[in-house]
Formats: structure tokens, C-alpha cells, sequence
């Protein structure tokens, strides 16, 4: 049992007290569905980067990655440079098209929306089936979320473990069910600013405390060469670490394949979808990008530095972030960096939230139960369902039994395999047809269920996004390209038209004085 401290359990309730507080703060601003599921697409260029980052690094971030460069070393960082490639391909090439598409696309508040009207399906069966994917992924995804917070509440007060998912589920929803997706937005950029500074902070402590630069190389060095290696991946087993086997190109693919995941990410897509303007997307890419390689590193270093700086080796790599400041830091000090790990976990969790309950209420409760219903029953079911996504993932969560590593992997494959090449063909192929992109995103999700689920295919090392995207992607463009009807409206044209829209109204804004 952990002796209860004071100081860090101060910290703790401050920041669940102020993130309740936003959703307090926001809950009058959320008067219908748009304003529930995207702000109003009134998303400024800083908060869309660090909210749209903070959720989708999540736990895994400060728990699951530090935990695989302690157990492995460096080899095991193939997956944060693919991730760092994705990160900036993701708002180079789909965050401006999206945001314009989704806007001409009736104003779509979610993907199956815009998936619906960007391919003119009556049958709305295009809308049902991706719905269902997004909640099915994301149920699964939020619950890695509470494992994560299982971890964090156990390990530093020694709470059990039941518990501690019990509060970290009851802080999510509360104010992810008053003020929506804004809400959730702007608590994401505070949470985004806090692991930054965890990131920068611990690695620098934990490298003086074992004396410098020379010192942490040579300590890691003596604890096993093949630390240093991005061709292997080291073995941990019973306190020590020894050389693995080689990396094979397949084993690095896999690792990097990672960032094709960014395309198809529901929570990450929709901050494109809210975000102001397209003009403001190539800030928040250099913002969003910039983040997201210096916690990358930061990651890895508090993982290469907990191999040279704590005094036993771990049982659990992945709480190697949390022994490090119980450790070296001032216990103020502490609890706002042990603050930044539950920010982790609640910025990806409470969006994951958000997402699912817009696409319960937008692509079946108005779609297909009230067409008619009124700007406030919307904003209500779009709550209830929160509450409702967020038992469900409660459930799944509380054997604790999964790492959290291999859960985001799942979620993660899901969603690229099923919407990221749909997605991409959707803005950059004007012909492409609905029947093309039911077939890509059935396709991208069975491929990684099965391949998970089947052993002798799970036993092969590859990661399941790569057979999942190369059968949505394939399916995609022989469906696309002999079934169906190309659609009637000309989204290359619209996509043109918002960009001069943007342009006329920067330009009578400057002429206004308008900032």
C-alpha cells in the first residue's frame, strides 16, 4: 500500500475541480448539436493543434511509450517516428479539405455525415454501418483510457484499482456531458500545454540526477548494449536486460505503419472539422507537428533515463514515468506532473467520449428515430449517450487484465484501416462512389478484427493497420471505380469555392481592422 501524499493529492483535486469547472464554465454556450459536436467550428489555431494532439497521444504517451524504450530501448521508437510523419501528413493533406468539406457537406457534425452526404446516399446504410464502427472502436478505445487511470491512481495512492477507474470515469463524463466538445477542446489544450512541460521538465531532472549526459549513456550501455539500437529491441525478463533478435524490415514497417493510423482517427479529424478557418490550419500544423516530435523525444528519454536513475528495476515498465517523480521531484512539483499523466489520459478519453456520443445521436437518434427533434432534445441525448458510451467502456476496463499499449493498438488499427483511406479518396477523388467507400470501411475494420483474433495471423509480428489498410484501400478503388454512381456535385469545385470564400472574408475583415 502507498502512503497517501498530501501534497500531490492537493494537486490532483485542484485540476479535477478545474476541469469540471470548464464544463461548467461552457455549459450555456452549448445550445445545439453543432456547438455540442464541434464548438460551432469556432476552434482557434492553437487550441485545435493542442487539443487535436493531446488526444490523440493519450496515456499511451507517458505510460505505454516511456514503458516500451525502458523494456526495449531505442528500437522500440520506430512507432513515435512514424507517428511524427503521420502527425504532419495528416495536417498537410487532410486537415484543409476536410474542414471545407465537411462545412459545404450540410454542415456535417460527424464523419458517417459527411461520409453520407459526400457520396449522395439515400439508403443512409453508409451513415449506419460507419457510425457503428466509430462506436464499437471507440468504446474500446476509452476503456485503455480507464485502464490507464487504473494504473495512474493505483500506483501513486495506492488506491485500488477498481476505484481509481471508478473516479477517473466520473471526472470524464462530468464534464464532458455539461459543455461538449468546446469544452472538452479547450480543457485538451490545457492538458496539451501540461504534458509538454512534464516532457520537457522530468527528462531534464532524471539526466542530472545520474549525472549528466555521459553518465545516463554509460549507465544504459552497462545495463544491456542493445539499448541503443534501432535494428533490435532489447528483452527485459526478471530485472535485467539483454540483446534481442534483430528488428526485421516487416517488425520496423509494422512499428511505423503506426502513422498511417492519423487519416482515419475520428477524434483527431474532428478538430479539422471545428477548427475557424482553412486559413488557420497551416499554424496549427506547425503547432500541432512541433508538439508532437519534441513529446515524442521527451518520451523516449524519461524511458532511457529510468534504466539509469531508479534504484530497482520496475515490474511494470510502464509505470517507469511515475516512479521517476516519486523518486527525484518535489512533491508539489510531483503532483503537477503526475497531474500531466491523468491529463494524458482524460484528453483522449473525454474526445473519444464526444465523438462516440455524436455519432449515436447524430447518425442514429436523428437520423433514424426523431428527423424532427429540436436543437435541445439533441444536446440531451448527445449527454445521455455519453454517460451510456462511457459505462460500457467502464465495464471492459475494470479486469485490468490488457496494457494499455496493446488496447490503443487495437482501437487504433481499427479506425486507420476503416476510415483513413476512405477518407483520403473522399477528398481527392471526385469520382470515387458510395459504394467504394462501404466497401473501405467494411473492409479496413473486419481485416483488423480478424486479424487480431486469429492467432496464426496475430503470430506473424505484423501489425494488423497494414492488411486492414491495404483492404480498405483496395476495396476502395475497385469498388469505387466499378460500383455505384459517381456522385452529381463537383467537391473539387466546393473545396476551391471555400478557399475564396476565406480569402474574400480576410480580406473585408482587413479592411474592418478586424485582427
Amino acid at each position: 500500500m502507498v502512503e497517501i501524499n498530501t501534497p500531490i493529492m492537493t494537486t490532483f483535486i485542484v485540476y479535477l475541480v478545474a476541469m469540471i469547472g470548464v464544463g461548467l464554465y461552457v455549459y450555456r454556450r452549448t445550445r445545439t448539436l453543432e456547438d455540442f459536436a464541434l464548438g460551432g467550428r469556432d476552434l482557434n489555431a492553437p487550441t485545435a493543434a493542442l487539443s487535436a494532439q493531446a488526444s490523440d497521444m493519450s496515456g499511451w504517451l507517458l505510460l505505454g511509450l516511456p514503458g516500451a524504450v525502458y523494456a526495449a530501448g531505442i528500437g522500440a521508437t520506430w512507432i513515435a517516428i512514424g507517428l511524427a510523419i503521420g502527425t504532419y501528413l495528416n495536417w498537410l493533406i487532410v486537415a484543409p479539405r476536410l474542414r471545407a468539406y465537411t462545412s459545404r457537406a450540410n454542415n456535417a457534425v460527424s464523419l458517417s455525415a459527411y461520409l453520407e452526404e459526400r457520396f449522395e446516399d439515400r439508403t443512409r446504410s453508409l451513415r449506419a454501418v460507419s457510425a457503428i464502427v466509430i462506436v464499437v472502436f471507440f468504446t474500446i478505445y476509452v476503456a485503455s483510457g480507464l485502464v490507464a487511470g487504473g494504473i495512474l491512481f493505483e500506483s501513486t495512492f495506492g488506491v485500488d484499482y477498481a476505484t481509481s477507474v471508478t473516479i477517473a470515469t466520473i471526472v470524464i463524463v462530468s464534464y464532458a456531458f455539461l459543455g461538449g466538445f468546446l469544452a472538452v477542446s479547450l480543457t485538451d489544450a490545457v492538458q496539451g500545454t501540461l504534458m509538454f512541460l512534464a516532457l520537457l521538465l522530468l527528462p531534464i531532472v532524471a539526466i542530472l540526477s545520474v549525472g549528466g549526459w555521459g553518465a545516463l549513456t554509460g549507465e544504459v550501455t552497462a545495463a544491456s548494449p542493445g539499448l541503443w539500437s534501432l535494428g533490435s529491441e532489447a528483452v527485459f525478463e526478471d530485472g535485467t536486460w539483454s540483446p534481442g533478435a534483430p528488428l526485421s524490415a516487416i517488425a520496423v514497417i509494422s512499428l511505423m505503419a503506426w502513422g498511417l493510423g492519423y487519416f482515419g482517427q475520428p477524434h483527431i479529424l474532428a478538430r479539422f472539422m471545428g477548427i475557424r478557418r482553412v486559413s488557420d490550419v497551416p499554424v496549427a500544423r506547425r503547432i500541432g507537428t512541433g508538439w508532437v516530435l519534441f513529446t515524442l523525444g521527451g518520451a523516449t528519454l524519461v524511458g532511457l533515463t529510468g534504466i539509469a536513475a531508479l534504484d530497482t528495476p520496475l515490474d511494470n515498465p510502464e509505470t517507469v514515468f511515475l516512479e521517476l517523480i516519486q523518486q527525484l521531484l518535489n512533491p508539489w512539483v510531483g503532483g503537477v506532473l503526475l497531474a500531466a499523466v491523468l491529463a494524458a489520459i482524460m484528453s483522449t478519453a473525454d474526445s473519444q467520449l464526444i465523438v462516440s456520443s455524436t455519432a449515436l445521436t447524430e447518425d442514429f437518434y436523428r437520423a433514424f428515430l426523431n428527423k424532427e427533434a429540436s436543437q435541445t432534445t439533441l444536446v440531451w441525448v448527445g449527454r445521455a449517450t455519453v454517460v451510456a458510451v462511457a459505462l460500457i467502456a467502464y465495464l471492459i476496463a475494470l479486469p485490468g487484465e490488457t496494457p494499455v499499449l496493446d488496447i490503443v493498438a487495437f482501437a487504433w488499427a481499427g479506425f486507420g484501416a476503416a476510415f483513413g483511406p476512405v477518407i483520403i479518396l473522399s477528398l481527392f477523388w471526385p469520382r470515387m462512389t458510395g459504394a467504394g467507400a462501404m466497401a473501405g470501411v467494411v473492409a479496413g475494420a473486419a481485416t483488423v478484427l480478424v486479424w487480431e483474433q486469429v492467432p496464426a495471423l496475430a503470430g506473424t509480428g505484423i501489425y494488423s493497420m497494414l492488411p486492414g489498410w491495404a483492404a480498405a484501400l483496395i476495396s476502395a478503388f475497385v469498388a469505387g471505380k466499378y460500383f455505384g454512381k459517381t456522385p452529381e456535385r463537383d467537391w473539387s469545385g466546393d473545396y476551391a469555392e471555400e478557399t475564396d470564400d476565406r480569402e474574400a472574408q480576410e480580406r473585408k475583415d482587413k479592411a474592418a481592422g478586424v485582427a
